[in-house]
């Protein structure tokens, strides 16, 4: 069996603080992955398998310092947290990010639940341009102060709203309950938002990440700078020289090799 490598994916997001499993730590590795590991897409844009695995992982997003999206993400950090000695449980979410609250849609998003000296927290670092740096109790109707935006937490039924405060409005990013999940869930809705003709992640480049003060994000060509005071820079890329430099120096990725990421960077254009 695969073993994780602790120290290797402590060094990747950049992690030097403590290892106890406390709250502190907790904080302090979300922040550092959500920073440290971009949001991207790229291997189901170039027409790649995405594998959950946990080999997988360690190989694309440690040792080949990728990024991936929610499921590669939040298991990667699953398997931290399990190393360094927290109780975590994966979970399911039904994303309403610039939906209406009540449409239906599809458990296509994961998140974490984390039990910790008799209380309950949340984490999520794979929720794109507004992945979740901080750490969010599981109490509803509180507002919770993250390093980036304000969260809060609405009941709904069985089910909770996960939403956090943009331009001084409060909007849904998820529904969710604490139903638990494991792998040949994730495995599944992978495999069909990774291969669908019409998913997102097939049809389009999408990259983010949050950054001290700020957060980035890529969307085809249009690289958007999101500033903690309300700023927003936005700025068109030209040629697939600028769009390869933006995504290894602004969102740290080591650019996967073959021929077929220019050609299909080109489309873009």
């Amino acid at each position: 069996m695969t073993t994780f490598d602790l120290d290797a994916y402590l060094q990747r997001i950049g992690f030097v603080g403590s290892r106890s499993p406390d709250l502190a730590t907790l904080k302090a590795v979300v922040l550092a992955h959500a920073q440290g590991i971009a949001f991207e897409n790229l291997d189901p844009f170039l027409g790649r398998d995405v594998h959950l695995d946990l080999e997988s992982l360690q190989r694309k997003l440690v040792h080949g310092r990728r990024g991936g999206y929610c499921f590669e993400q939040n298991l990667l950090l699953d398997h931290a947290l399990r190393s360094l000695g927290y109780q975590t449980t994966g979970l399911a979410g039904r994303v309403l990010w610039m939906r209406p609250e009540d449409a239906v849609t599809t458990r296509s998003h994961m998140l974490l639940r984390v039990d910790l000296d008799g209380q309950t927290y949340l984490v999520d670092v794979g929720f794109g341009g507004m992945t979740l740096t901080g750490v969010l109790e599981l109490e509803s109707d509180l507002v919770q102060p993250t390093p980036h935006e304000p969260y809060r937490l609405l009941r709904d039924d069985d089910a909770f709203l996960m939403q956090t405060c943009v331009d001084e409005q409060w909007r849904t990013l998820y529904r969710f309950d604490l139903h638990p999940q494991l792998l040949p869930d994730y495995d599944m809705t992978s495999w069909y938002l990774s291969n669908h003709p019409q998913s997102q992640f097939v049809t389009g480049l999408i990259v983010a990440r949050p950054d001290v003060g700020r957060r980035y994000a890529l969307r085809g060509t249009e690289l958007t700078e999101h500033h903690r005071d309300g700023r927003i820079d936005r700025r068109k890329l030209s040629d697939v020289r600028e769009l390869r430099g933006e995504l290894e120096e602004t969102f740290g990725l080591t650019l996967p090799s073959g021929p077929e990421l220019d050609e299909t960077l080109k489309r873009l254009i």
